[in-house]
């Protein structure tokens, strides 16, 4: 398994992202959402990998949600820089963080951006656009196509 590392650009968020997949056979998305669209962000996930994302100073990590509400959009509020997001199928998304640190159904995207070997990501991202979808929809493609995520503080 391949770790990838990164975080913000202050290093309050740090980020760990393990897969078997190599930069190539990942799929690189670029959402058209204008959250994502305005950060320049390029996502990718895997199913069968595993993110841990680490927060030193919690109060500097910003929890950002727009459209149906189904995910948190983590940011570092003194570098501002957009890290990943991050999901649960009951909603009670990253509120409650120590389910998040124990709970299976954590799914999470990276940001290429965020990433230290971001330049070997280096494929066309592929554009989607998620806007038709309703909550279910959303809650099911993210359940199957996103990253098994845990998070620690401290």
């Amino acid at each position: 398994m391949t770790v990838h590392t990164g975080g913000c650009h202050c290093g309050n968020i740090r980020l760990e992202f393990s897969t078997e997949l190599e930069p190539p056979q990942t799929e690189v998305r670029a959402c058209q959402c204008s959250f994502c669209v305005r950060h320049g962000s390029r996502a990718v996930a895997d199913p069968n990998g595993r993110l841990v994302i680490s927060v030193k100073d919690e109060t500097q990590l910003r929890r950002y949600q727009f459209g149906l509400r189904t995910a948190d959009y983590l940011i570092c509020r003194r570098c501002g820089v957009y890290v990943a997001a991050i999901a649960r199928d009951d909603d009670a998304i990253a509120r409650d963080d120590d389910a998040i640190a124990r709970d299976d159904d954590a799914r999470a995207i990276v940001i290429i951006n965020a990433l230290d070997d971001r330049e070997r990501f280096n494929q066309e991202p592929v554009r989607v656009d998620f806007d038709t979808e309703n909550r279910a929809q959303r809650q099911a493609r993210r359940r199957t196509h996103w990253t098994p995520v845990e998070m620690s503080f401290g």
